[in-house]
Formats: C-alpha cells, sequence, structure tokens
C-alpha cells in the first residue's frame, strides 16, 4: 500500500529535483522557464524510465524463469516482484501436493485387483489399470486413446456400451479373449465420460456351480436309497410273500439302509472337516497301530480276494488328528479293494523324503483311471463310471474326504494312474508334522488266497 502512494510523490519529487536543476541551469542561460519546464520533464522521464527497464526485468522473468529468484529491486517493482513470487511459490506447493494425491491415488487403483477402465465420450481408452488391462487384454499405455471397441469385439461386452438406459447390476461376460468369467459394471460420469469396473469371477462361478452340483447330487443320492426302500415298504404290506422272498427283500432293504447311513456318514464328516479349525502341530500319536488297525480292516473288506501289503513297524509319529488320518488312509484303501479285481495286489508305501515330508502311498493293480478324470476325482461326487460306483457301493465322496484332511494338515493329494495299469494315489504330509520315534521301515509282502 505504501509504495502505490508513494509512487505519485515520487513523480513529484522527480519533477521538483529535475525543475530546480534545470533552472539553475536556466537562470545561466538567461532562460529560467524554459529551463525550469524542460528540467522537470527530465526529472519525470528518468523515473518513468527507470520504472519501465524495472518492469521489463520482472516481465522476462515470468515469461523465461520464474524458477529461478526473482530480481531485488527496491521499490515498487520490487515488492510486486515478491508478491507474485511467493504467488507462484505457494500455487507450485499446491500443484505438488495435489500431483502427490493424485499419484497415490492411481498406485491405490492399480494395485486393486479389480479393473477400473476409463473411456471418454467416443468410447476412446482415457487410462486403465493393470487389472483392467489383463481382464480385456489391452495395452495400458500403448492402447491409449483407441477406441474399446475395437480392441475388445465381445458381444456381450459391446451390447453393454451401447445399452440404454445402463444397467444398474453388473453383467457376467464370458465371451472375452481371455478365458474365465468377469463381472462388469458400467458408471456414467462427467459429461457423457463412463467407467467400466471389471471383477474375475471365474473361482466363485466355479464354487457356485461346485454348490449346486453337490446340493443336486445329494437330493439324487439320497432319492435313490429312499426310492428302493418305498418300495420294498410297500411290497411287504401289499404282497403275499413267502418266507424266502421275505428274507430277501428285507436284506436289500438292509443294503440300501446301508448305503444312505454311509453317504449321510461322509456328508457328516465333510461338514465336520469344513467346520472346525485346523488340528494342532503338537499333538503326536503313534503311526504304526493306526496302521496296524487299517491293515486289519482292509483285509476284512477285501475277505482275502486280494495280495496285500503294508509296511514294516517304523516308529514314526505324526502330529495331527488321528481319527482324520484314519479316515483318509481307510479311504485310500476301500477305494484300491473296491476297484481291484480279484487276485490283484495293493500295497501301502512309506517315504520319507529329503527334507522331512512323509508320502503315505496306496497302489493298486486295478481298472485304473483315464487322465482327463484325474483333476476331477477329488471333486464331490464325482464319478468316472456313476453306475459302477453305486454297484461297488461308493458314496463319491472319499476322496473328497481324503483331500480335505491332507488340506488340513498342511498336505496334499496327488494321484498317479493309467487305464488297466492300476492307481497309486499318494498322502504328502509336512515335515513339521513328521518325526522318526524308532527303526526305519521296509516292506513286507502278505499273500491272501484267491477267492
Amino acid at each position: 500500500m505504501r509504495h502505490l502512494f508513494g509512487r505519485p510523490l515520487a513523480a513529484v519529487a522527480a519533477w521538483a529535483a529535475g525543475s530546480g536543476t534545470g533552472a539553475l541551469i536556466g537562470a545561466t542561460l538567461g532562460e529560467t522557464l524554459p529551463g525550469l519546464a524542460l528540467g522537470g520533464g527530465a526529472g519525470v522521464l528518468l523515473l518513468a524510465s527507470q520504472d519501465a527497464l524495472r518492469a521489463q526485468r520482472l516481465m522476462r522473468w515470468l515469461r523465461r524463469t520464474p524458477e529461478k529468484a526473482v530480481p531485488r529491486d527496491p521499490g515498487f517493482w520490487g515488492e510486486l516482484g515478491y508478491c507474485v513470487e511467493r504467488a507462484l511459490r505457494e500455487r507450485e506447493r499446491q500443484l505438488a501436493q495435489e500431483r502427490a494425491q493424485h499419484a497415490q491415488f492411481l498406485n491405490a487403483i492399480e494395485a486393486s485387483p479389480n479393473g477400473v477402465l476409463l473411456l471418454d465420450a467416443g468410447d476412446a481408452i482415457v487410462w486403465c489399470n493393470p487389472a483392467a488391462a489383463d481382464h480385456f487384454g489391452l495395452d495400458p499405455e500403448g492402447d491409449r486413446q483407441q477406441r474399446i471397441t475395437n480392441l475388445v469385439r465381445a458381444p456381450g461386452f459391446v451390447a453393454l456400451l451401447h445399452a440404454e438406459p445402463v444397467p444398474a447390476q453388473p453383467c457376467l461376460l464370458s465371451d472375452l479373449r481371455r478365458p474365465g468369467t468377469l463381472s462388469v459394471l458400467l458408471q456414467r460420469y462427467g459429461p457423457d465420460m463412463r467407467l467400466v469396473l471389471s471383477q474375475d469371477v471365474t473361482e466363485r462361478e466355479h464354487h457356485e456351480a461346485m454348490r449346486r452340483d453337490f446340493v443336486a447330487n445329494v437330493s439324487h443320492e439320497i432319492r435313490t436309497p429312499l426310492t428302493a426302500l418305498s418300495g420294498f415298504v410297500e411290497t411287504l404290506q401289499t404282497l403275499p410273500l413267502s418266507e424266502a422272498e421275505r428274507r430277501r427283500v428285507l436284506a436289500l432293504m438292509d443294503q440300501q439302509t446301508s448305503r444312505m447311513r454311509s453317504l449321510v456318514d461322509d456328508l457328516l464328516t465333510l461338514a465336520r472337516l469344513e467346520g472346525s479349525p485346523r488340528p494342532a502341530c503338537d499333538g503326536w500319536f503313534a503311526l504304526d497301530p493306526l496302521l496296524e488297525q487299517i491293515e486289519a480292516r482292509t483285509r476284512s473288506i477285501s475277505g482275502g480276494r486280494h495280495a496285500i501289503e503294508f509296511p514294516e513297524p517304523g516308529g514314526l509319529e505324526l502330529a495331527g488328528n488321528e481319527g482324520e488320518i484314519d479316515s483318509a488312509v481307510t479311504n485310500l484303501l476301500s477305494n484300491a479293494v473296491r476297484y481291484t479285481p480279484p487276485g490283484g495286489g495293493i500295497s501301502v508305501m512309506l517315504r520319507r523324503l529329503g527334507d522331512g515330508r512323509l508320502e503315505i502311498g496306496v497302489r493298486d493293480s486295478g481298472i485304473g483311471i483315464a487322465r482327463e478324470h484325474l483333476p476331477r476325482l477329488a471333486e464331490r461326487f464325482y464319478r468316472v463310471d456313476g453306475s459302477r460306483s453305486r454297484d461297488t457301493g461308493g458314496t463319491g465322496l472319499g476322496l473328497s474326504i481324503v483331500k480335505h484332511v491332507a488340506s488340513r494338515h498342511g498336505g496334499e493329494l496327488s494321484i498317479a494312474s493309467s487305464p488297466g495299469k492300476g492307481s497309486t494315489f499318494t498322502l504328502q504330509l509336512p515335515a513339521a508334522r513328521v518325526r522318526q520315534g524308532g527303526r526305519g521301515a521296509s516292506l513286507r509282502r502278505v499273500h491272501a488266497n484267491a477267492a
């Protein structure tokens, strides 16, 4: 403010100083009045020239090098330059802060597993994060300003872009260039701008399909024996049967009841495995007594129809749930007995790996399994041959139970098989759940009499 009032005063002072100097020079020459006028004008012109020079330096600084310090001139132009410089520095600070926030926001979106795609009014790509690029097969940098419909030609996606009104709920698309299913939501923002949000729901859809299949299979598996039992009960109630026929019907009813009981038991086992915490790593039990019980049970199921071999006692101890390990190995051996023709061989193998892990393998010389079925064998109710599985008394849940037990103990189940060459099912347990308590194991072979 003081510089604004000082400007007229400086002009008056320059005029006065110039007039005095001009009057003195004019008096010497005998031209006092002209000297006074010329001197005053010269003083004002000198002040204006000095102001113009300072203003020019300030304008040059603004046009070329505002990042450097402003020219430090005294007076009005120096104060004006200081105020302009301070405003510029504050604006730069605000811009830097906004850029940092913008970069942080973009980094957060780029780290998101969900896809974010920005489109302008002409459907050209403004920006997309890596997840969206993966979902739609795009190049995040190279495809900018390209029309999305030239790059993603899936009919479902094109129809979604052109839909009026825009669907409020996400749409499921599975006709894109990548395998799987995407959930895509379209939102409008700004002047004709659109936001495309995508999420990979392939795994979720797979689990949902498995759930639907599970419910359908459970209903079918339970309905079959119930229908048979209902028919037998009606037969007993309405038809006069001889004692032999009556015993036969009751035997068939007992068979169907046992089948349904086995199914319910397996379902309850699966529910318990899924709903309970993982077994602790400090609850140790001896493996040898458990294998002796399983061996006796397996020979009883086989009835002498197979050559069975178990490992000699090795003194190993396992940490976990003994009942679950019992259930897993028993299920593997039950399947081996069920699908190995009479006279075939079944063997249980124990192998301690170099890193301390333990493999419990069950090998049979049965009918074998084609390679295309191996990835799905542990799915609930999955059967290579449904009719044959039911004839042998299987519920279709045994391998699913084994897989759950392996997972709960930090291990895994692997399957190797070829048609006509038998199968090998291997339950692998981590080193943290295995310790040696006695001498090493060796195999002994016990030959059973053929049926």
